[in-house]
């Protein structure tokens, strides 16, 4: 349960006990843990992996083993020097990494007649190498100085830290953050790693990290809200996050709205905000989106409904709907059944997708324009056509259901032709969550509504990073080293699409 600050009371004693509880329910959730990892666990909770994780193991070792009987083969079939002078082609490695120079010196004489030698040139063969981490103890050294004449004691003030009374660097703290909510290792996982790497850091102590971290960049997330918010349209999508309540897993939400002016030319930077809640209910998004107005474009859950009604305060929200999820109605139909009605129809809305690709980019004027000459006939065609073929079939066939599925949201779907703004997916929104949903495979469920909140908070910077083509472990690593000491006033500067890290302002 997350307390409220406003809601604490004033007195000491409660307040004590209050601690005392609590500290006696987290002692409580430890001893817990230590008996489950005393516990042994047999084959029958292994029977439980999903079957795209075993099809994916599968896969891996037939390309490992593809790869091994080659490599063997081409061994036994020639000597060394014949199988370095057959390169497979390959691209060439990153050129912004650094280069380490391995000189292979020659001979100094003509190994032939001892003659003196002159250099031609060289050849150059690259390798990609990884340089393991590296651990070390930052020493902060203030020196202490008297004046000989008052003994006056002089000394630099202490440096501040990324967090409160924390001992971890901002490289250090980017990584826990990084590892948990980008490359979706659970912070037990992280701490495992760290152990064999010959330092020990409990997880709950990466965890008191975590939480530190959210609270001390929350100010980002806010100023990202209000720009997200800010914009004309909107793309808004959600997915299921399990979490964990009393022993077993419940489901609940997180919700992203993205900003994305890019394919309408504009010159606003993109970003994305996610909202936690503990189930899908259509007060949420309301709650979310209390003080827009605009386009949003999304998928056709009910709970949206409320946000399209005529006379809403402060101003109306107008649905633009989703062609891709109209399409992958019909495109499972294609594939599963060969239905001829679905393939055609997946035809004739491919035709609108190839428009769309061409003007992605353009301004809103440019695209409506090329919309209503090539566009808007072929949707006039699609819709005669739909309507006609959907009299013919019964109304309880699935076919049936994908084509009505369309038919009544038509209107939001072609509204994308009177205002070039709109894009004819949702896609940007989807494309957002999906990181999450390769999570879940990993941490398994968020530890409460207030861990929810807190993924929230952090998948907003690292989703916003990704968007606006910056590598969130850099950003956050800068932002953290300096955020304490900056302005208030100055928060727009570390926004990700204004960032530039220290080294580079100073450069400048």
């Amino acid at each position: 349960m997350t307390l409220d600050p406003s809601q604490l009371p004033d007195d000491i004693a409660i307040l004590k006990a209050m601690v005392i509880a609590g500290g006696r329910e987290i002692e409580a959730l430890k001893l817990t843990i230590a008996k489950m990892r005393r516990d042994k666990f047999g084959a029958s909770s292994e029977r439980g992996a999903k079957l795209l994780d075993q099809l994916e193991l599968q896969l891996a070792e037939l390309e490992e083993r593809a790869s091994q009987d080659m490599a063997s083969a081409a061994i036994k079939a020639s000597p060394m020097t014949d199988r370095e002078q057959l390169k497979p082609a390959r691209r060439p490695l990153p050129a912004h990494l650094p280069r380490e120079r391995v000189v292979h010196s020659a001979p100094s004489s003509c190994p032939g007649c001892g003659g003196a030698l002159r250099k031609l040139g060289e050849d150059i063969t690259e390798t990609l190498e990884l340089v393991p981490a590296q651990w070390t103890v930052i020493q902060h050294v203030r020196e202490k100085f008297s004046c000989r004449r008052c003994e006056a004691i002089t000394q630099a003030p202490a440096p501040s830290h990324p967090i409160a009374r924390g001992r971890a660097g901002p490289q250090l703290l980017a990584q826990v953050l990084f590892g948990k909510y980008r490359a979706h290792l659970p912070l037990n996982r992280q701490s495992d790693i760290y152990a064999k790497e010959g330092v020990d850091l409990d997880t709950s102590t990466l965890a008191d990290w975590v939480g530190a971290c959210a609270a001390t960049l929350m100010p980002l997330v806010d100023e990202i809200r209000d720009h997200v918010f800010a914009a004309e349209r909107i793309h808004a999508d959600d997915t299921t996050v399990p979490v964990l309540a009393k022993g077993k897993t419940r489901t609940g939400r997180l919700w992203v709205y993205v900003r994305d002016d890019k394919p309408f030319a504009g010159q606003a930077a993109p970003a994305a905000m996610f909202y936690y809640s503990p189930d899908r209910g259509g007060e949420h998004p309301e709650k979310h989106l209390v003080d827009y107005s605009g386009l949003m474009q999304a998928d056709a859950y009910a709970g949206f409904n409320g946000l399209y009604v005529a006379g809403r305060q402060p101003g109306p929200i107008t649905e633009a709907a989703c062609w891709a999820h109209a399409r992958r109605k019909l495109f499972e139909l294609a594939e599963l059944q060969k239905a001829p009605i679905a393939i055609e129809a997946v035809r004739r809305i491919d035709e609108l997708f190839v428009i769309e690709r061409e003007i992605n980019g353009l301004a809103p004027d440019q695209r409506v324009a090329i919309r209503a000459q090539r566009s808007k006939p072929l949707v006039d065609d699609l819709e005669r056509w739909m309507r006609q073929e959907r009299r013919k079939l019964s109304s309880r066939s699935p076919l049936a259901k994908a084509l009505a599925y369309s038919l009544k949201r038509w209107e939001a779907l072609t509204r994308f032709l009177d205002d070039g703004r709109i894009c004819m997916t949702n896609n940007a929104a989807e494309r957002a969550v999906r990181g999450i949903a390769m999570g879940r495979k990993n941490w398994t469920f968020a530890g409460s509504d207030s861990g929810g909140r807190r993924a929230a908070a952090i998948y907003t910077l690292i989703e916003t990073c990704k968007l606006n083509d910056v590598d969130p472990r850099a950003w956050l690593a800068d932002v953290l080293a300096r955020i304490a000491d900056h302005p208030a006033r100055g928060i727009a500067e570390l926004m990700p699409w204004n960032w530039r890290s220290t080294d580079a302002a100073r450069a400048a």
